[in-house]
């Protein structure tokens, strides 16, 4: 049975491995130029997943993995009641999982407090894999809680939910990576993975492609759900990232700022209201 100890392992090692490939390839050629030094970016934001990572540990003791286990021992969730082969139960777990986060993404666009909270991620004036860091800790703290719900819902096994956060993890990385797929393979890897070319809309400037494009791993609830744009209406090269309300780098790039930019003037206008115009 899998320990604390070893999801942990599981876990920082695909992050690190990951995150050090998607530097190292936005290094040898990366897609767009930074408007704000890399370095500078790099260790604003990984402050912030250190500071969240030891809060959300402090706040929330019970892992997803820690909540599986004990739905299990519990018989909780629906996978749990149901007699079907482990296989089957991951995939299910997984999926369903991953229809999760795309349905907390979509509300944290809808909700008013929730984007307050969002737009943190949004505020970047850069587009690269440690946007894919760049989260309040507020968010992290709902997220973590959604997630717990979830995972003991569907009784989700604990090698699925390991496996999700590995994923969900990389696959944030990847999608947020200042890379450049060749087109043709750009447009194959889309039927099943969310590429750079598809998520860097969403961090368009302009709200009809903020709120679009919502996945992170899976681009089939796109599709599914019509919230897919194949395109930035300017160009990946000329359009602008971020949000239009938060444009001085003293409000979006220092820890303090940040942490407190949900509460700071001026408030950042949902990105669904555009869409009745």
């Amino acid at each position: 049975m899998l320990n604390s100890q070893q999801e942990l392992a599981i876990r920082l090692s695909a992050f690190v491995g990951v995150l050090l490939m998607m530097a190292a390839a936005e290094t040898i050629a990366p897609r767009r130029a930074w408007l704000l030094p890399r370095g500078r970016r790099w260790g604003l934001h990984l402050s912030l997943l250190v500071w969240n990572t030891l809060l959300a540990r402090l706040l929330i003791p019970v892992s997803a993995v820690g909540a599986a286990l004990i739905a299990e021992s519990q018989s909780l969730g629906l996978l749990n009641r149901l007699n079907w082969p482990d296989w089957s139960e991951i995939l299910v777990a997984m999926l369903l999982l991953d229809l999760t986060i795309y349905g907390q993404h979509v509300l944290f666009h809808h909700v008013p407090f929730l984007w307050q909270l969002h737009l943190v991620h949004h505020a970047d004036l850069d587009f690269d894999v440690t946007t894919g860091l760049r989260f309040h800790i507020l968010e992290i703290l709902l997220s973590a809680l959604i997630k717990l719900v979830a995972v003991v819902l569907l009784g989700a096994p604990a090698l699925a939910v390991v496996g999700f956060e590995v994923i969900l993890n990389a696959g944030s990385m990847f999608s947020h990576g200042n890379i450049q797929l060749p087109d043709w393979l750009d447009r194959k890897l889309r039927w099943c993975l969310v590429t750079s070319e598809m998520h860097r809309v969403h961090h368009s400037v302009l709200r009809e492609e903020t709120n679009s494009n919502f996945g992170f791993n899976l681009p089939w609830w796109d599709y599914l759900f019509r919230t897919y744009r194949a395109q930035p209406r300017d160009g990946h090269l000329a359009m602008t990232i971020g949000l239009a309300e938060y444009r001085d780098a003293r409000q979006v790039a220092r820890f303090g700022s940040i942490l407190r930019l949900p509460w700071q003037s001026p408030r950042a206008v949902l990105p669904v209201s555009d869409q009745s115009e």
